[in-house]
Order: C-alpha cells, then structure tokens, then sequence
C-alpha cells in the first residue's frame, strides 16, 4: 500500500467551477481512505458545498503543507509552480490535475481520475519524477545577497512594463562570457524550457539533461543565440544599463524585485528538487508532441 495517507487539497476554491472540481477528487481520494487537508480559510465555501459528503481536515496552510504526504493541485501551470516552492521545502510530491489552459506540468485531466487507483492499490504504478530548481540571489552593489528566491521554471530579467532594450553582462563562475542588448534575459531550467524560454527561441531539453537553458529575449544583434550552461555552473547576470536605473527580477512569474544598476543576480541550481508524480506510462516525448504541436 502507498504512503499517501494525508492529501493536500489546492486549488483556488473561489472559483466555482475549480472547487467543484476539488469537491469530486476529494471524494475520489475519500474512497481510497485518504485524509484530505485544506487551508482553513477555505471552510466556510467547502462545507456549503460539500453538505457532509467528505470529511476534510481543516488546517492554516503552512500545516497542510508540513502535514501533507503528497499534495494534489487543481488548477493551471502556475498554480502548480507556487505549489511547488513550497513543497519542495519539505520534499513533498505532487500531482497534478489540469483546470488551466494548457496545463503542460499536470498528469491528469478530470476526465482521467480513476486512475488515482495506481496510488493506493498494493502494486503502486507512479513514479516520482525529480526535477531541478533554481536557486536565485540578488547581490546589491556592495555584493551583499539583499533577497533570495526559488524557482522551478526561470528567472526573468526585463525593463517591466516598457518595452526598452537593456543592457546586461553574463558571466559564469567569475568568467566574462557577454554582454546582452534585449528585451530582456532568461534563464530556465529544463522544466522551463517548454515556457517562456521556448516562446523566446530557447532550446527545449529533456528534463533528465542536468543543464539550465540561459535566452536572450529580441535580442538587438544578429550573434546573440540562447546558451547551455551545466547546471554546475554559477550563472551571474549584472545590470549595467545606463538609460535605466532599475531593471527587473522575476522568478517563476510570481516573485518580482527591482534590480538596480550595479546589481548582480546569482543563479544557481538549488539544492530542493520538486518532485512530480507520474501515473501515466508516456512521458516528456508524449507531452511535447501532443500539448506543443
């Protein structure tokens, strides 16, 4: 028998249509004699809508996550990737199930819960999947770290909201390797390559390639292409643009920071992985034909 005892339930139960949904995988794990944790701020809408049906333990989210054996999302890519920052804190697995648009990074669709089966039965068909997470470090000019970030798909630089180029020098491990005129700059691990870094002319790599994926976005000379750097590599990018003061930071599309002139963001491949259970036998090749084409 599995070890997943404890579900954390996620999604965003504001929406009608995306709590419904959870209200059916909460049965469904239910029956296979799973606890289902929730953050309490959701109570009052769940139970209006559940009337008794399932029995939800009702904890502040922090617990859900420190309580959880394995945490199930309801929602898009980017309800996966918060989850996955913090799941990752505790090695907590995760699985998904697409309410989003594309929903590249969920296993299931709704249509596909029975085979939630392959969790719990004696002989257990999943797999956990460990994927790669950046470890970002924002350096002021003194090269002290003012702010750190996690990451499971990339770090942005840009101007913002205004479309200027910027100005921007790439070293790694301490080497001058060039200095960028563009839109902006990404670096993405494997999991991101199919993201933002791919809409900009990255590479797509396999997540089992150990490497990050480092795009220029529009950039403004004809030499500029995307770079493979091994994920042992300690990826410094500093703003050296001189019409703009401030640039910004953004992790995974959530985390934003301002990034001064003279600043330095740090990158390196974290020591927290994410981990991703998979229930189905296609993987990576599979996904990417059949949601990329």
């Amino acid at each position: 028998m599995a070890d997943f005892k404890r579900i954390g339930l996620i999604t965003n139960f504001n929406i009608y249509e995306k709590a419904g949904a959870a209200m059916t995988v909460a049965q469904k794990l239910s029956e296979c004699g799973c606890e289902i944790l929730v953050a309490s701020f959701n109570r009052e809408r769940i139970l209006r809508m559940n009337r008794g049906r399932v029995q939800f333990t009702f904890l502040p989210m922090d617990e859900v996550y420190e309580s959880a054996d394995l945490m199930v999302v309801l929602g898009g890519d980017g309800t996966i990737l918060e989850t996955a920052r913090r799941a990752a804190v505790r090695e907590t697995p995760i699985l998904g199930i697409n309410l989003g648009r594309l929903g590249y990074m969920a296993e299931l669709e709704m249509s596909e819960l029975d085979l939630l089966d392959g969790l719990f039965s004696d002989n257990p068909t999943y797999t956990v999947e460990h994927r790669s997470m950046l470890h970002v470090e924002l350096l002021n000019t003194q090269g002290e770290v003012r702010t750190t970030a996690y990451g499971l798909n990339d770090a942005v630089i840009t101007n913002g909201s205004i479309a200027r180029i910027v100005d921007v020098e790439l070293s790694e491990n301490g080497v001058p390797v060039t200095t960028c005129r563009s839109d902006g700059l990404i670096v993405a691990t494997p999991t991101g390559s199919t993201a933002y870094s791919m809409s900009a002319g990255g590479p797509v790599a396999d997540p089992r390639v150990k490497c990050f994926c480092v795009t220029p976005i529009c950039p403004h000379a004809l030499s500029a292409r995307p770079i493979i750097f091994p994920d042992t590599a300690v990826l410094e990018i500093k703003n050296v643009c001189q019409r703009e003061k401030m640039l910004f930071l953004t992790v995974d599309g959530r985390t934003n920071c301002e990034l001064y002139r003279g600043e330095t963001v740090r990158i390196t491949k974290s020591s927290m992985e994410t981990r991703l259970i998979r229930i189905k036998e296609w993987g990576f090749y599979h996904k990417l034909r059949t949601k990329m084409t």
